[in-house]
């Protein structure tokens, strides 16, 4: 079977930059620093010094947050166990001869976690069911015993209730066609719809599908995919970014960013919570990462090549929809346009 090749090549360098208008006074000493760094190393951050100037300080962020500060440009020894995934943009205030002076360089923190890979071999499809080939599935969650779906697709979006045995939609409710639907999920009794490209996502009522409220996003970003953790909403923008929302307001609480051991992991889509841990589908990909939502790393990754080779309907899309049943402690996979979903569980 072929293997499921998450890496993005990216290529990154550690730029240097001069302070000021200080006519290359000071820069961020470049010998020791590498372009990518695990949360288990340390750097040593020092000014290079040209003239020889005299340094009272230096103060060091990394995105804007202090880092340290060292008195005569001594070496700062900082552990990288504390900073977020991602790019950090370091910056060094030097403060010298009653004058300041800043200088920024640049590198990568990816997760020390190798993802273990799930292959055909390591879950069990447990049964198969009957999916609306037409249904262009962004959202799949469980709500006592009954299968809520959301779709997508100007002019063909919907929120709808499923038997999911027999495939019979029993209620479902469009959306309007200035509205492509994405992501779901139930909070307390009510759902959460997101919309792609409009900012806006709406809350309906989860026993009658009534919508009750509309909310708009917290910033200028996409609606993919949608789950919670019984405290809070859990939102994917189409990047490596997933964010953690306030259900009442809306607002955001914080964000992480997904990474494996080598790079980041873009186009997160459909989300599930399962068991402590959140489950993402990667858009076009027939593959689905485990994410760790205290920091996003990456922990385990599934290959689902062998169930979108199941599917017969020949226009089908791409993987996208997980659910979690409670009562059955088991996962559903669908797609947009597949004509089946699969029960399963790991080995």
């Amino acid at each position: 079977m072929k293997k499921i090749n998450l890496l993005i090549i990216t290529s990154l360098s550690v730029f240097l930059y001069n302070c000021g208008d200080t006519k290359d006074l000071f820069s961020i000493a470049s010998k020791d620093l590498k372009q990518v760094y695990k949360p288990n190393e340390s750097v040593n951050l020092s000014v290079e010094n040209a003239e020889n100037a005299t340094i009272d300080s230096v103060v060091y962020y990394s995105n804007d947050v202090k880092l340290g500060t060292s008195a005569n440009n001594k070496v700062l020894n900082f552990k990288l166990e504390k900073l977020q995934f991602g790019l950090q943009d370091i910056k060094a205030v030097v403060f010298y001869e009653g004058e300041k002076a800043e200088c920024v360089t640049s590198f990568e923190l990816v997760s020390s976690i190798t993802p273990k890979l799930y292959e055909t071999k390591d879950y069990t499809i447990l049964n198969t069911y009957k999916h609306d080939s037409d249904a262009y599935t962004q959202g799949l969650e469980f709500y006592k015993g009954t299968l809520l779906e959301g779709t997508g697709q100007n002019g063909e979006s919907t929120l709808r209730k499923t038997d999911y045995k027999t495939g019979t939609i029993s209620k479902s409710v469009p959306l309007s066609p200035d509205y492509f639907g994405e992501g779901i999920t139930v909070f307390n009794g009510k759902i959460y719809q997101l919309t792609w490209k409009n900012k806006i996502g709406f809350i309906y009522n989860a026993e009658t599908l009534v919508q009750e409220k509309t909310f708009n996003y917290f910033a200028d970003i996409e609606g993919w995919g949608l789950t919670h953790n019984d405290k809070h909403l859990i939102m994917s923008d189409g990047t490596n970014k997933i964010h953690f929302l306030d259900p009442e307001t809306q607002k955001l609480v914080r964000s992480i960013n997904v990474y494996s051991d080598t790079n980041a992991i873009p186009e997160l889509n459909e989300l599930e919570w399962i068991d402590g841990k959140i489950w993402a589908n990667i858009y076009q990909k027939n593959a689905v990462v485990i994410i760790n939502p205290e920091n996003g790393a990456v922990e385990a990754v599934i290959n689902f090549s062998e169930l979108d080779a199941k599917i017969e309907n020949k226009n089908k899309d791409v993987l996208n929809g997980i659910a979690y049943n409670p009562a059955t402690k088991t996962v559903f996979i669908t797609g947009k346009d597949w004509d089946k979903m699969f029960e399963i569980k790991l080995k």
